[in-house]
């Protein structure tokens, strides 16, 4: 009998360990914060303008204003490029276009007779490249991306990207019809008659109810408001009795697309509150370029989608997140697509690849209000577009941007706090300053392997009209 007793000794010993190390887990998991859900919102073609908040005064967002005033909304957000495809890689990346190569819309614009020919650029997001989706995905998180992908070919979609869901997301950047049957191979068709836009926030729903009791990572890539301009006709009409003699040109159709993404975040911040988790989720909305310029005003913006310009490349942001932003706080930091994701993995609690470089920033400190130590931001587009764009690369460091032209080695400067529309270009005043600009801008084009554009052989200027245009 005494014999068995350090074997119960030892045994009530080890009881007592287990037990202590449950509890200890169980405290450790009760102090730890949760880790919040991330929804990402990217509007194609959507203008700095376009929202009530954002100044308009003929567009209703009312959700998409209410976003704004429980987040913080950025007066100087820029998306990667003023095209799609490259701001896309960037948003799932965290990487500049350059770094990347994928510096046009895929397949891109054909100029064969013009003075420049485009570098040999990547026409996909490859696959041994690494995406936020594939980072929160090995960290427990669910994972989404419902709408347009534009990122190559099936064997580069989404569901090889670290998404697990994949609904409308092809290598197209434009839904054939907004209506149903919509002909999009990775989405099937609703009932006839159904709107894209409301399909997406179905989808979003769905998928949101599915994984309400787990973190889950939604990236929600819109097709409106790209061509073809296509609405429900009650809200067109509606936008049409609205509009009054002598106002700025409207298109009324697309103010009802705009609607149409306003109504889908309406339904998503309801489910979120339904099922009890909108305090415990990110929301971030923004869009993929500026708006087309004859679509919509980016006024007194420079021209707009496919320039070199303000216009092209100035979008809307906003950030919800409950106990990070103070509601309805602005901010006139200078931030950009890639800083998206850099937030998402800081905020997550989720690290980057470490073989990845990082270009973007964590804007946690900037959403509590505080400031960010970064020079400059970046642009590259060695292409032509018929929004206006020559190849150039662009930089700016506080209020300055300097906009490179690779096709007669030219720099135009502007100080943007004293003239936001770019009508007066100081580099001749200013010869110093866009020396000293152009040198940092070309360093960083050194440092991300930017490929740059070469002389085209075959250039005839007698030949060189307009761009085949390819169909997006």
């Amino acid at each position: 009998m005494r014999s068995a007793l350090p074997l119960v000794r030892l045994a009530l010993v080890v009881w007592w360990a287990i037990g202590s190390a449950a509890v200890t887990a169980a405290e450790a998991a009760r102090d730890q914060p949760a880790r919040p859900n991330v929804i990402v919102i990217l509007v194609d073609d959507m203008g700095w303008r376009d929202l009530a908040c954002q100044g308009s005064g003929f567009y209703e967002t009312p959700h998409i204003d209410r976003l704004a005033a429980t987040g913080m909304r950025f007066t100087q957000g820029y998306s990667a490029c003023t095209v799609c495809s490259p701001t896309r890689a960037a948003i799932v990346t965290g990487q500049y276009p350059a770094r990347l190569h994928i510096t046009d819309w895929i397949a891109g614009h054909q100029r064969p007779h013009a003075k420049l020919l485009p570098p040999d650029w990547t026409k996909h997001l490859p696959l041994e490249t690494v995406t936020v989706a594939e980072r929160l995905k090995g960290a427990g998180y669910a994972t989404a991306s419902i709408g347009k992908w534009h990122l190559g070919g099936p064997a580069f979609h989404p569901e090889h990207q670290g998404f697990d869901v994949n609904k409308g997301g092809y290598d197209r950047g434009q839904p054939p019809s907004y209506f149903s049957p919509y002909k999009i191979p990775t989405l099937a068709a609703g009932p006839k008659g159904e709107y894209l836009t409301d399909r997406e926030a179905s989808e979003a729903v769905t998928f949101i109810t599915a994984h309400k009791d787990e973190p889950f990572f939604l990236y929600l890539p819109h097709y409106c408001v790209h061509t073809p301009i296509q609405a429900k006709p009650d809200v067109t009409a509606r936008y049409a009795a609205k509009a009054a003699p002598g106002q700025e040109p409207r298109n009324n159709a697309y103010a009802a697309m705009v609607e149409s993404v306003d109504d889908a975040l309406g339904r998503i911040v309801a489910t979120l509150e339904e099922h009890g988790i909108r305090d415990k989720t990110a929301i971030f909305f923004t869009s993929d370029n500026g708006g087309l310029a004859g679509i919509t005003d980016n006024r007194p913006l420079r021209a707009g989608k496919g320039s070199a310009y303000e216009g092209g490349v100035r979008v809307p942001l906003i950030v919800s997140w409950p106990g990070v932003t103070k509601p309805g706080s602005t901010s006139d930091t200078p931030v950009i697509t890639p800083d998206i994701p850099a937030t998402i993995l800081a905020g997550t609690g989720v690290a980057a690849d470490p073989a990845e470089p990082l270009d973007g920033r964590d804007l946690t400190a900037v959403l509590a209000g505080g400031p960010l130590d970064r020079e400059a931001i970046y642009w590259h587009y060695p292409h032509y577009h018929p929004g206006g764009a020559t190849p150039y690369s662009a930089i700016r460091a506080g209020s300055w941007r300097l906009v490179h032209f690779y096709e007669d080695d030219r720099d135009e400067l502007y100080d943007l706090a004293a003239d936001a529309s770019e009508t007066t270009d100081l580099a001749a005043r200013e010869p110093a300053r866009a020396k000293a600009l152009r040198q940092k801008l070309d360093a960083w084009l050194t440092e991300v392997g930017a490929q740059l554009p070469v002389p085209n052989p075959a250039r005839d200027p007698a030949q060189d009209g307009k761009p085949k245009r390819k169909r997006q």
